[in-house]
């Protein structure tokens, strides 16, 4: 059976490697939110996938389709994975 979620040792703990992970403008990434961070982003939102379409400080600029939208969202390294 798969395992959801983080295990004990991982939850609340903020790899520095996530943190200051860098992402170029064109990457694939998803949207997995970290708690240990506040996220501005809607929680209805984890696991979607998007573009990263540019910065803003150490902020990148994803572009998420919703439905049939695309939808632009400002977001810390720290919630973004690469794909």
């Amino acid at each position: 059976m798969a395992r959801r979620g983080k295990s004990v040792r991982e939850k609340g703990k903020l790899k520095l490697s996530s943190y200051f992970e860098s992402f170029e403008d064109g990457d694939n990434v998803a949207l997995v939110i970290d708690y240990g961070v506040a996220a501005s982003l809607p929680k209805r939102l984890q696991g979607f996938s998007g573009k990263v379409a540019g910065s803003r400080g150490k902020y990148k600029i994803v572009e998420i389709k919703d439905g049939n939208k695309l939808k632009t969202f400002i977001v810390h390294p720290v919630h973004l994975k690469k794909l």
